[in-house]
């Protein structure tokens, strides 16, 4: 049946983006180990063409599935004879993105010609945000600069903004868009990079940072799969470069980091969400930011942000060992939620991301502390499943507002506490 899945993605390449009419997002909440079972047998149904956004795990995380409506009987009756529990999350998939398609569409009566006018509050493509990059760099020669780190598989710049005064600083490092799907993350990546020219010079706390630090700012550290998500499937995850032998292109990107490659929690199939790749930094969109770690030599934190859950992760996720900084990581973490939470009461967890979420190997913020960054950490921004990654765009900028006050607690203990 994957051969469908195949189909499906050529008739939506050649007659346009696929539409998700019908399809819905439902929570299932299992509430034993024999039902959690249930549902990973579920997932490997190919014919069914679930989308588990939130995969089964074990019985005190929902699961979050997107379930197109030739399934929902199917899955509905698969659901009561069992007698798992479930909630209707998003009742039409397609009903959602009508809306966004349209508010995007009011974003774009005029364009912007300063970082002024760019519009925060909506979603952007890849060009839209590379040309606002620009403006940025433009406006602010002495103290923003843009460097290309990469391309992708598809020949796309790796774009990374340098905030900078001028002197060797170590360095800051904060990349969003890594999934594709996952719009609020560089829509706040765009917002956090304004909010640093703003702010410097006439923040002491931010001003304080970059006297001492450099802040690099990866904002689409996926674009193959970001363009991807407009012009074809707005749910698509991975990137994009195909997988020889086999039917379904991409690979997990936060799964194709050199440590525990391969373990538990990510995939071998190439048609998985979480397939890992066929070897590690096989991605030249990870090993863009692998080389750049390494000849930099000198960054201090080190931030990736993911949608969503409303969580605040440190390493390890591939394996129960804490790592040795397990204590300060803590603390610094729950004051960052704290922080955050004090704008707009919005609530996280956090810990460790085998603890709070799962076993994940071959991530980012696993390998980044192995390679010394000891401040690595990485965020999931709203919400918690109402909308998952249909994030209205309403809440963009509540939402990057209440991360930057998270963002900067990390960033001053950096500053507070080299080592």
């Amino acid at each position: 049946m994957k051969g469908l899945l195949v189909v499906l993605a050529l008739f939506a390449g050649v007659f346009g983006k696929e539409t998700f009419e019908g399809h819905q997002v439902l929570r299932i909440t299992p509430i034993h180990e024999e039902q959690i079972n249930l549902l990973k047998e579920l997932s490997e149904q190919d014919h069914l063409l679930l989308d588990f956004w939130a995969e089964p795990i074990h019985e005190s995380l929902p699961v979050d599935v997107r379930v197109p409506f030739h399934s929902l009987q199917a899955i509905r009756a698969f659901l009561g004879y069992h007698e798992i529990q479930y909630d209707i999350m998003i009742q039409d998939v397609q009903d959602l993105l009508d809306e966004e398609q349209h508010e995007m569409m009011r974003s774009r009566v005029l364009q912007p010609r300063t970082s002024d006018e760019y519009d925060y509050a909506s979603y952007h493509t890849f060009s839209e945000i590379t040309n606002f990059m620009d403006m940025l760099v433009q406006e602010n020669p002495n103290f923003v600069s843009k460097l290309v780190i990469g391309k992708s598989y598809e020949g796309r710049p790796l774009n990374v903004l340098k905030f900078s005064t001028g002197a060797n600083h170590p360095g800051i490092w904060i990349d969003t868009g890594i999934h594709a799907r996952e719009w609020v993350t560089p829509a706040s990546g765009t917002w956090f990079a304004k909010k640093i020219v703003t702010d410097y010079g006439h923040n002491a706390n931010l001003t304080a940072i970059l006297d001492k630090f450099d802040i690099f700012l990866e904002i689409v550290t996926n674009p193959d799969g970001f363009q991807y998500t407009h012009s074809s499937n707005r749910m698509w995850r991975k990137t994009r470069k195909p997988n020889p032998g086999s039917i379904c292109a991409g690979v997990d990107a936060n799964r194709n980091w050199d440590i525990g490659f391969g373990g538990a929690g990510s995939s071998n199939n190439p048609c998985s969400e979480t397939y890992r790749g066929p070897s590690a930094h096989s991605e030249p969109e990870v090993k863009a930011i692998v080389d750049f770690v390494k000849s930099h030599g000198n960054l201090k934190a080190f931030v990736s942000i993911h949608s969503y859950s409303q969580m605040l992760l440190y390493p390890y996720g591939y394996t129960k060992t804490p790592c040795k900084d397990e204590a300060e990581l803590y603390e610094l973490a729950k004051k960052a939620v704290t922080d955050l939470k004090s704008l707009y009461g919005t609530s996280y967890k956090y810990g460790s991301i085998i603890n709070v979420i799962y076993q994940a190997s071959g991530g980012t913020i696993d390998w980044t502390y192995n390679e010394g960054i000891k401040y690595s950490y990485t965020f999931e921004l709203r919400d918690t499943g109402r909308y998952g990654f249909l994030l209205p765009a309403n809440q963009i900028i509540p939402t990057a507002e209440e991360t930057w006050l998270a963002l900067m607690a990390i960033m001053e203990h950096t500053k507070n506490n080299p080592y």
